[in-house]
């Protein structure tokens, strides 16, 4: 997974809770459209993102200040500006108060899964044969991993779909393919 500087000169990265590294996305006002989870997805999400937003708060307030979100990063060995983390917490401050609680930290870490997910919908059409068709066919994957110099027969293809063919059509839409790649990180 990805480790990140934070900047808004810079392209950003994704966040990961396995290794506790944040790299927060572009600050603007515009929401990303989000791909809907199930009740039991939103519950182990959260439960992530509050082992994470523990991390970022030091002095165990229940809020996150621009000081322990610098020193969050300085703790990975990235460097933040003060202007740079003040600017964070702004955009995403909730009550204006100058400080993240949970809830504005999840607004954070969910502007940054849509961006995510923006950028795995894009992947997907790249593997889909007939483009538009809202599937990755055996003959589709196999088409891009050749293109991509990992040369695999049909029958490898189809192998590789079954895995994660939840509804056993033989192909993969776009839930299973988003399945599939955040299952394989």
């Amino acid at each position: 997974m990805a480790t990140a500087l934070v900047s808004t000169s810079k392209p950003h990265k994704w966040f990961s809770p396995h290794n506790f590294k944040l790299t927060l996305p572009r600050f603007s006002s515009k929401s990303k459209p989000r791909i809907p989870s199930s009740p039991t997805n939103i519950r182990s999400i959260h439960q992530e993102y509050q082992k994470v937003f523990s991390h970022f708060d030091a002095n165990r307030d229940g809020k996150i200040s621009s000081e322990e979100l610098r020193a969050y990063f300085a703790s990975i060995g990235e460097s933040m500006s003060s202007k740079e983390a003040q600017s964070a917490v702004s955009e995403f401050d909730g009550n204006g108060d100058n400080l993240l609680e949970f809830q504005d930290f999840v607004r954070l870490m969910e502007q940054d899964e849509g961006e995510v997910n923006n950028d795995l919908k894009r992947a997907f059409e790249m593997f889909e044969a007939d483009k538009g068709c809202g599937c990755i066919t055996p003959r589709g994957l196999q088409l891009m991993l050749n293109r991509l110099g990992d040369v695999k027969s049909y029958q490898e293809c189809v192998s590789m779909i079954r895995v994660f063919d939840l509804d056993g059509n033989g192909v993969l839409d776009l839930h299973e393919f988003l399945h599939m790649m955040k299952t394989s990180n």
